[in-house]
């Protein structure tokens, strides 16, 4: 079985397909990684100036009779 360095084991997945041994092997050295939430939250200067615009444009859509 000679390996043909494709890097799927390298990655961080639980499971993953090798080409050498034509199989799906699980990756016993696999660490989940912590979750981090991105985006807008409540409370965050940048998303009440969001939510307004957002709601501004809706409100001036539904004034036209754009659905």
């Amino acid at each position: 079985m000679n390996c043909y360095n494709c890097g799927n084991c390298k990655e961080n997945h639980p499971t993953y397909y090798c080409l050498a041994k034509n199989e799906v092997v699980i990756n016993k050295h696999y660490r989940p990684e912590e979750k981090s939430r991105t985006g807008w939250k409540k409370g965050n200067k940048e998303y009440e100036v969001h939510r307004r615009k957002s709601r501004k444009e809706i409100e001036v859509q539904n004034e036209k009779g754009v659905y």
